[in-house]
């Protein structure tokens, strides 16, 4: 009884000594056997005890082999093919070791005979590996019978993927889980594997997943099928969501922790996984040309934009990648990740860079310093509700820093200004779109100006235009999940309003592809995709994490804020698009700019920051930007052509 309690108990274990001797017994056994085989044909009785006498010889080899294939070392109770393929592997290995010994034996002139004869070795052979193979499967069996008995008690989990994947997922849930876990059905798209049977479970067809999840009462379900497509995976959390079954994923092979899968690696999705895109086919080696061996600038260099510009730029090696940035606290975050990253290469690679792109004088002297090629210019206010109260810092950051750093663009004859702009700059209806608009105008007339006048080795101005991205500050998504963990309410601000998302990496990776192909004066739109209704957003957030809507948190609405938009667009109504060698990548047709024109007019907007006149700035934007229409915003009066009070009075009315 107590061997039993060993075998089967998964807090007890018989110890590995024992193991090692029982094997080492049955492959006495199997010699003996194999011996009284070969010679029960009527051969005399000196060759059999001749046979006999070599024992130690035989076992000292089995011995030797069991111990360096770690036979002993295996868990009984969890026997697997991987392990029949070992005891295979180590008999093999003895059968070669004893060969050798025989010949050896045999070379020398005075040995008239065979101490291992080649009969006795292949049957010892078949007959070691049957009796070591068979009371491992035996011990399986019974302990697969007993767990039948108790499975009643665990929870029932089933596993998307029915090959290797599958089974090593399945063995680590029921094997390392503390939660007492029992895979009831593997799920599979191949037609050749459903209906089949997986150490005793059956495979399914992905089309009777519902119907199998309700049946078996199943919790979870864990994707572990590696080669199952973005779409393929969304379909099937979508499908788990609906019928309230908690979701978790297995992380490609090559994440494995020293090769070995866990059960702590197995995360359940995140709203980010219902998002997420086919991977970008990157054109590397037309980027890594452009890159290599030059000096890079990346403004804002600590924001979410900015922060993932530089780790990918860092892949294709330029000369010097300047970090510039006005947060000291984001860069020093950024140069500690560099050199985590490149410890042997930090100090070559990137250099941080505390500055502020609307002083001219400090942008002078970086510009003198490091004598930047490419500039990337993410460096931006963006929060729209903020940008609206603060309208003269979306004019000074935004409209001005532009300005100054295109303008030193073409006074030090840099390569390419790549520009990160928003969908929020198309028809816009709020300060901060309208501030990356008129950014937006003034490069693309700034590059055509130079063309037209013949300009020699003139900057390529190119302008990146696409919407929210996941994770990046202000996002919707950390302020709802953060909502989540308090309990709620979850706050919308509209029941319709929609939103294009694409993920900091991709946007990062279009970027760069954009950069390599323009030529100069273009506005590359990104395809992103289907636009995502907010509150359906928070609803799969709120089942993700294992909640009841309604129930265990609320969703309120608070009213759109100054500025928002119900539907962003990527380009106005004035506008089409042409495609690019790059599906996701197109480029938007738009007016064009008397360059003379839009630098007085920019010219008088930066200089009305200094009257911190919201009124007076915000109209001189509009003029710039005629379909800048404000929405629900204090602006809205500026549409209207009505006799503005000046802003003191505005303020005392609204007061009223």
């Amino acid at each position: 009884m107590r061997l039993l309690n060993l075998l089967f108990s998964k807090s007890n274990q018989i110890p590995r000594w024992f193991i090692l001797l029982f094997d080492v017994g049955l492959c006495a056994i199997a010699y003996v056997a194999a011996v009284i085989t070969r010679y029960s044909m009527g051969v005399p009785d000196s060759f059999f005890y001749a046979a006999l006498s070599v024992i130690p010889i035989v076992l000292m080899a089995k011995l030797v082999t069991i111990y360096s294939f770690r036979l002993h070392n295996f868990v009984l109770r969890h026997t697997s093919v991987q392990d029949g393929m070992r005891i295979f592997i180590s008999m093999l290995t003895a059968f070669g070791l004893l060969f050798l010994v025989d010949a050896v034996y045999s070379y020398f002139p005075q040995n008239t005979s065979h101490i291992l004869p080649f009969g006795v070795l292949f049957l010892d052979f078949f007959f070691s590996m049957f009796f070591l193979g068979s009371y491992r499967a035996f011990i399986k069996l019974v302990y697969m019978r007993l767990q039948s008995h108790s499975d009643t008690k665990k929870i029932p989990y089933v596993v998307y993927g029915g090959g290797s994947a599958g089974l090593t997922t399945k063995r680590k849930l029921e094997q390392e889980s503390t939660e007492g876990i029992k895979v009831v059905a593997f799920f599979d798209s191949e037609d050749g594997t459903q209906r089949k049977l997986l150490e005793g479970i059956k495979i399914y067809s992905s089309l009777d997943l519902e119907s199998v999840l309700t049946r078996l009462q199943v919790k979870q379900l864990v994707i572990a099928d590696p080669d199952i497509s973005i779409a393929k995976k969304q379909e099937i959390i979508e499908r788990c969501l609906n019928l309230n079954v908690i979701v978790r994923t297995v992380p490609p092979v090559n994440k494995w922790i020293n090769g070995e899968l866990s059960f702590k690696q197995m995360k359940q999705v995140r709203i980010e996984d219902l998002i997420e895109r086919d991977i970008i086919q990157l054109n590397k080696e037309e980027i890594g040309k452009q890159v290599n061996g030059k000096v890079v600038m990346v403004t804002g260099a600590g924001g979410s934009i900015g922060s993932e510009m530089v780790r990918q730029l860092l892949h294709f090696k330029p000369s010097k990648l300047i970090c510039l940035d006005s947060s000291e606290i984001k860069l020093y975050e950024l140069d500690a990740e560099i050199r985590d990253l490149h410890r042997s290469a930090a100090d070559t690679f990137a250099e941080i860079v505390v500055a502020d792109v609307t002083n001219l004088s400090r942008m002078i002297k970086v510009f003198e310093a490091f004598q930047p090629q490419i500039i990337y210019h993410a460096a931006a206010y963006k929060h729209v509700p903020l940008m609206e109260d603060n309208p003269s810092e979306a004019v000074r950051v935004n409209v001005s820093g532009t300005k100054i750093l295109a303008d030193l663009s073409i006074q030090f004859k840099i390569d390419k200004f790549v520009m990160v702009s928003t969908d929020k700059a198309v028809n816009p209806t709020n300060v901060m779109g309208a501030s990356k608009r008129i950014a937006e105008i003034y490069v693309q007339a700034l590059s055509e100006h130079h063309k037209m006048i013949g300009s020699v080795n003139t900057t390529k101005f190119i302008t990146t235009r696409f919407g929210n991205v996941l994770g990046s500050s202000g996002s919707v998504i950390p302020k709802f999940r953060k909502q989540i963990e308090e309990g709620g309410p979850i706050t919308v601000t509209h029941p319709d309003i929609t939103r294009y998302f694409m993920t900091i990496p991709e946007a990062c990776q279009l970027v760069l592809e954009a950069g390599n192909m323009g030529n100069g004066g273009e506005i590359f739109i990104f395809d992103m995709g289907k636009s995502t209704k907010i509150v359906d957003l928070a609803r799969k957030m709120v089942k993700l994490s294992g909640l009841t809507l309604g129930k265990d948190i609320q969703i309120v609405y608070t009213g759109l804020r100054p500025g928002e938009k119900i539907f962003e667009e990527l380009l106005n109504d004035n506008e089409n698009t042409l495609p690019t060698h790059h599906e996701k990548i197109m480029i938007g047709k738009v007016r064009q700019y008397n360059f003379q024109e839009v630098s007085e007019r920019l010219s008088e907007l930066i200089d009305s920051y200094n009257t911190q006149d919201n009124m007076i700035i915000v109209g001189k934007m509009k003029a710039i930007v005629p379909e800048f229409l404000s929405k629900n915003s204090i602006f809205e009066s500026l549409d209207n052509n009505v006799q503005l009070p000046n802003s003191s009075d505005l303020r005392e009315l609204l007061m009223k």
